[in-house]
């Protein structure tokens, strides 16, 4: 088998089991706390406890990238994972709010084992096949996302929400192995630049196509996240029975995962073929009117529909981004650009139930869709008027050192 292809099928599964590890246990945050005797303010620490990883991941992304340009994307695959593993079985074992929220914050500072993985493929796999392979690994999560919350419930069933810490630690653990022993980096020729994010970032500046590639990241991710807070309120009033929220929301969250495994290696093809940006305009458009036809439905079957289709075409949206990422930056700058990357989503992260919360809070449910609508179709926009754009040479990059 070709190396590149080994690589990628490892990092898959790799991805599959990461994605699962973190949706089989965070999710079941709040249920943890009440175990563990927080029954005040429980809403205000699960939402402390659920952003402190994003928080810390956004200012500490740019770092590992960097330091994957200098040592290897691998070592920092094997770094991630291991300390993953690390955090998890410890959380196995804590005793108050207080230790869950110091490990969420040392899983956001040392962790960022699917972004080095999408760091090592974009430079590891030949130039006709980058799309279909950043498309295999986002099906990979998606697929994760989609089996994690089943396993998970029912080992917290089953055993309690401390062995499915454990269990999600050894799922990391045996990924982390498989990249030890059969992924290889071919293509690494490291950086010489000394570590400086703030360099990275003014580099980051003036590279205007990845630039923008951020921010349609922060976008994006801002888009999806803004329906986490009122998706279970809105089924209710759908017509779901308020007992059954959890699994009806569990699976309505799903359907756009299962479009994704299903239709996301054909968007990854079709990059190859037409180019990146052109995907990345049909999944951000797609993607904004399947929204607002969530609106038009009054009843949980017509909903659900319209959300699979909205999840055929936004699972196209991340793999261009990413894409564009390695077609933006020179090869010695790939790490830094997937960490800047990283923390972009990260900031998406945080803004997204925010800003759904608070629309929510004030307003009908239905706006929130109608604004995460209009955010896509904004990025959209954004996407179509800055098509054609060259990409900043490497000397120039350079240059700026």
């Amino acid at each position: 088998m070709l190396t590149w292809k080994r690589n990628l099928w490892v990092l898959w599964i790799g991805a599959f089991f990461t994605s699962a590890s973190f949706t089989m246990v965070i999710p079941f945050l709040p249920l943890f706390l009440l175990q563990l005797g927080v029954h005040q303010h429980t809403e205000i620490w699960s939402g402390l406890i659920y952003s402190a990883a994003f928080f810390a991941g956004a200012f500490a992304s740019p770092i590992w990238g960097a330091l994957g340009d200098k040592y290897g994307r691998k070592p920092m695959i094997i770094r991630a994972g291991f300390f993953l593993f690390l955090i998890y079985t410890l959380t196995a074992f804590v005793t108050n709010p207080y230790e869950i929220l110091i490990l969420r914050l040392m899983q956001g500072l040392l962790t960022g084992f699917i972004p080095g993985s999408i760091a090592l493929i974009g430079t590891n796999t030949p130039k006709d096949k980058v799309g279909y392979a950043l498309a295999m690994v986002s099906t990979a999560t998606a697929a994760g996302s989609i089996i994690g919350p089943l396993f998970g419930g029912v080992i917290a069933e089953l055993v309690g929400n401390r062995i499915a810490f454990a269990t999600a630690g050894i799922q990391v653990l045996f990924s982390t192995v498989l990249v030890f022993f059969f992924v290889k980096e071919e293509k690494f020729t490291p950086s010489k630049d000394k570590t400086s994010v703030i360099r990275d970032i003014r580099l980051a500046g003036a590279n205007r196509p990845f630039l923008m590639v951020l921010l349609l990241t922060v976008v994006a991710q801002c888009s999806v996240m803004t329906l986490e807070p009122v998706l279970p309120l809105y089924i209710v009033d759908l017509g779901g029975s308020a007992d059954k929220t959890s699994l009806l929301a569990g699976v309505v969250f799903s359907l756009p995962g299962i479009a994704s495994v299903i239709f996301g290696p054909y968007w990854g093809k079709l990059a190859d073929k037409i180019g990146f940006h052109k995907i990345l305009i049909i999944g951000l458009f797609g993607g904004g009117l399947g929204t607002f036809a969530q609106i038009i439905f009054s009843e949980l079957w017509g909903f659900s529909i319209t959300r699979f289709i909205f999840g055929i075409f936004f699972c196209a949206v991340f793999p261009a981004l990413n894409g564009l990422v390695v077609k933006s930056t020179p090869e010695d700058f790939r790490g830094r650009a997937f960490g800047l990357n990283q923390t972009a989503n990260q900031i998406g992260g945080m803004l997204g139930p925010m800003v759904g919360g608070f629309i929510g809070g004030i307003f009908p449910t239905y706006m929130v869709f109608l604004t995460t609508g209009i955010l896509l179709l904004a990025a959209m926009s954004l996407a179509y008027g800055t098509r054609g754009q060259e990409v900043v040479p490497e000397k120039r990059l350079r240059g700026n050192h």
